[in-house]
């Protein structure tokens, strides 16, 4: 019998509903007395060279110099110091025009304000911080089901969407918790733990219609001299991604619009599913009742096939293969490195009509001689319909998840529900359980027994109820008990392996990482290290690549990212999901080949398909698998030249340096411009492409004074980019006029195009380090960075210039660090 999930509840919601609205405590304000900020070098530097404007009277930018000039100054007045310090390095004031300070003085002065930052942020570095206790989000749930059970059901999926902050959706503070989401949790708990016992539920078959999207059919009058034989690269086919409910068997039937180039053979059909071949059928709608010998139209013929497919996300294409092959001479055209194929005989179906043969001889001699476009004909939608032939019954290795008694199909002693209970739970809670909560979720089991329900309705009510407490649907971290030193104290050993699990895999630990915290030997640095080399190692890691990364690079927003199809009809959903799985890969790499990081600026390689590689024009790449490609000879080097990056970069129309730029502010130097004030106005783009160039345009919005400030920094490091359009293609002109992919710098510095830009950047590395390793910290502790760490984040990079910057270490320094390790009680105010 089915019990409400609310029976199996441990406790009221009212403890869960609190730890969804819990937020951090304050930090404490620590304030350095007597300290001479303004003493006479700094002061006669700002007399000279900044107080003309920045005074009580002018105020320009909003900053009055002698508002700030206070002893405890660099403590309260912080942010405004490091704005400061960054427009007075990157030589952004004084602003043009003004006499400029010597490299002398200006490296002078940024030291000495420097020091005084480190002198204060020693001040409040023993605060390691607190983080508010963590709903899992979409992504963590979905992983820690299929790691805790052994499926990939994606149930989080059907979850509303997690709300992001500091730049990530892992983040302790805006991961709340409503009464709906909370109704979602337990209607996903009931059927994942029936799932769990009993298997799947049984589906009724549905029929899903994939429609064609992405470029344009243009046709065509010649035949290429090379071509893609697979057919997956060319516009006539379909791609798309499509998630099957269940394992089962699945209806896949092809629909077709255009006509067939006449005299062509039949049409080579195939399947693929997630880069497979899967199946492969030859089509001639000539040997059909309904053929019109006229047209060969095909927009009512439909081709079907079955296969099984496992339960999941998968890519799917349906591909006219061979695409050219069989069609007749006469549209080779006049170029003779054009294919050229032998006329083919004149055949008609079996059973046709004599009194029509000479008809249609004549007919077919007029079409031939007009040369009709040889592409007419494309895969227009893909059916899918199923599951047929479901699985059923509980899967065996979940069951082995399960049942850690060791019987698997009845036969159960009589301890068995307990020690079911306790290693289940540790594993769910990942924590050891406490003896009450042994006995509280294995009274469940006894319970049901006793009102007439089997051993395993038992254990499933209790899964129910472990997969619906806080303590699995949140990462809680426990202070000390009241009279201990619960100010600042090292958290956990299990804490700590769950910290480094949702770190560096978006999920629980594994058995290995579990024992180590069982043991009490995480903590040990050797342990540690080897801990962390065996994750980035694992498969597991590419959550890193693809939850940090897609965060980080803001490649996540390619999947809803739409571009003007007249503009960049080459923009489909084949060329989407190769460029973002381009950069997940490069990412991967960095990690498992614990590669400097500095490569993500410089790397002359990349991941391609035949896909990807024929849009970046480089040659020898062929089939959808993706493969290690050399960049060398070619402008792309690292991230910000790859396609995913460019694209969400740009607008759906044209790209945008000012958008690339401030990409490149915020993501690589961690120097975000300040939002743009209210009033000011759009830029004008009428007329790029044709009367002027987007950079005129631009010299144009940046005479407004408003402007000028943030945009002499942040333009032009987007036009180094400006040869690659809005989806990533490589171009010399913008219309008709030519590109100009020249910076020059505040401080001074020029280059040209992106090599220019990637040469201006690696010297800007400790920028750089620092910037990725603030972002991963982040999103390695699920809450924003605060003044007291940093001196975490200024350690950390010093460690990686000296190692190296290798990817391993710079995640080791992290997973060492105070604030990793270490959490702020409640009580320290």
């Amino acid at each position: 019998m089915r019990r409400p999930i609310f029976l199996a509840l441990p406790a009221s919601l009212a403890p869960l509903l609190a730890l969804a609205s819990m937020s951090p405590s304050g930090s404490r304000q620590i304030h350095s007395q007597g300290i001479p900020v303004f003493e006479q070098a700094i002061s006669s530097f700002f007399a000279r060279n900044c107080a003309a404007c920045h005074n009580t009277k002018a105020k320009a930018g909003g900053l009055d110099l002698r508002s700030i000039k206070r002893p405890d100054s660099v403590t309260r007045f912080r942010d405004t110091w490091e704005s400061i310090l960054r427009k007075i390095r990157t030589g952004e004031m004084p602003p043009p025009g003004s006499p400029k300070p010597s490299p002398t003085d200006v490296k002078a002065i940024a030291q000495r304000i420097e020091s005084e930052f480190e002198r204060t942020d020693r001040l409040i570095s023993s605060n390691p911080g607190r983080v508010t206790a963590r709903r899992l989000n979409r992504a963590e749930y979905n992983n820690t089901i299929r790691d805790l059970l052994g499926v990939n059901s994606r149930p989080a999926d059907d979850f509303p969407q997690d709300d992001s902050g500091y730049g990530f959706d892992n983040i302790g503070d805006v991961l709340s918790l409503s009464s709906s989401q909370m109704e979602r949790y337990a209607a996903a708990a009931e059927k994942i733990a029936r799932t769990a016992i009993f298997g799947p539920e049984s589906l009724q078959p549905t029929l899903i219609r994939l429609e064609v999207s992405g470029r344009k059919l243009v046709p065509s009058m010649t035949i290429p001299a090379s071509y893609d034989t697979s057919g997956l690269t060319l516009p006539n086919s379909l791609h798309a991604s499509h998630r099957f409910p269940a394992d089962g068997e699945y209806l896949f039937r092809f629909k077709f619009d255009g006509v067939r180039p006449l005299g062509s053979d039949a049409l080579h059909l195939a399947l693929w599913i997630d880069g497979k071949r899967v199946h492969a059928a030859d089509f001639d709608p000539t040997g059909s009742a309904a053929f019109n010998p006229d047209r060969q139209d095909f927009s009512s013929r439909t081709v079907d096939c079955r296969l099984r497919v496992g339960a999941g996300d998968h890519w799917i294409a349906a591909v006219i293969a061979r695409m050219y092959d069989g069609l007749p001479a006469a549209y080779g055209g006049p170029n003779p490195s054009q294919r050229q194929i032998p006329e083919p005989e004149f055949k008609l179906p079996p059973g046709f009509p004599k009194e029509r043969i000479e008809q249609f001889r004549k007919r077919f001699e007029a079409r031939r001689k007009e040369k009709s476009p040889v592409n007419d004909v494309r895969v227009s939608a893909l059916e899918v319909g199923g599951p047929y032939s479901q699985a059923t019954g509980p899967f065996v290795e979940t069951l082995r998840k399960v049942f850690t008694c060791g019987h698997l199909h009845g036969g159960h002693a009589a301890g068995c529900a307990q020690k079911i209970v306790t290693e289940f739970g540790a594993r769910a809670f990942r924590r050891p359980l406490a003896q009450q909560e042994i006995d509280r979720f294995s009274s469940l089991v006894h319970t049901a027994q006793s009102q007439g329900d089997s051993f395993e309705e038992g254990i499933c009510l209790a899964l129910q109820g472990m997969l619906i407490s806080p303590h699995f649907l949140f990462r809680i971290e426990r202070d000390p008990p009241a009279g201990k030193d619960a100010a600042i104290h090292l958290i956990g050993q299990h804490e700590l392996a769950s910290r480094l699990s949702y770190f560096l895999w978006s999920s629980m630990p594994d058995d290995a990482l579990r024992e180590c915290a069982d043991r009490q030997e995480l903590r040990k640095p050797g342990v540690l290290a080897a801990q962390i080399r065996r994750m980035l190692k694992d498969s597991r890691s590419s959550a890193l690549a693809e939850n940090f990364g897609g965060q980080w690079l803001q490649v996540r927003a390619l999947e809803s990212a739409q571009r003007d199809r007249s503009r960049f009809p080459d923009f489909d959903e084949y060329l989407r999901l190769s460029m973002r799985r381009e950069t997940e890969m490069f990412f991967e790499n960095v990690i498992r080949e614990d590669r400097p990081i500095l490569e993500f600026l410089t790397g002359k390689y990349t991941f391609l398909n035949e896909r990807l590689a024929r849009f970046y024009g480089i040659p020898g790449v062929e089939g959808p698998a993706f493969r290690q490609v050399s960049l060398s000879g070619t402008p792309r080097a690292g991230i910000l030249t790859q396609a995913s990056v460019l694209t969400v970069t740009s607008y759906p129309n044209r790209t945008s340096p000012v958008l690339r730029g401030k990409w490149i502010l915020e993501n690589i130097l961690n120097a975000p411009p300040p939002a743009p004030p209210p009033g000011v106005p759009n830029l004008d783009v009428t007329a790029v492409g044709t009367e002027a160039s987007l950079r005129q345009q631009l010299e144009q919005h940046r005479k407004n004074p408003t402007c000028a400030s943030c945009h002499a920094r942040m333009d032009p490091l987007g036009f180094g980019l400006e040869n690659f359009d809005a989806i990533g293609a490589w171009r010399a002109n913008d219309g008709k006029i030519a590109i100009d992919s020249s910076g020059s710098l505040p401080d001074g510095r020029s280059f040209t195009g992106p090599d220019g830009l990637t040469v201006i950047l690696k010297a800007d590395r400790v920028a750089f380090a620092q910037c990725l390793t603030a972002k991963l910290l982040t999103y390695a502790m699920g809450r924003g960075l605060e003044r007291y760490d940093s001196s975490t984040v200024k350690s950390i990079t010093r460690n990686l210039a000296a190692n190296g910057y290798r990817f391993s270490n710079l995640v080791q320094e992290i997973a060492s660090s105070r604030p990793f390790q270490m959490r702020r009680g409640d009580r320290l105010n």
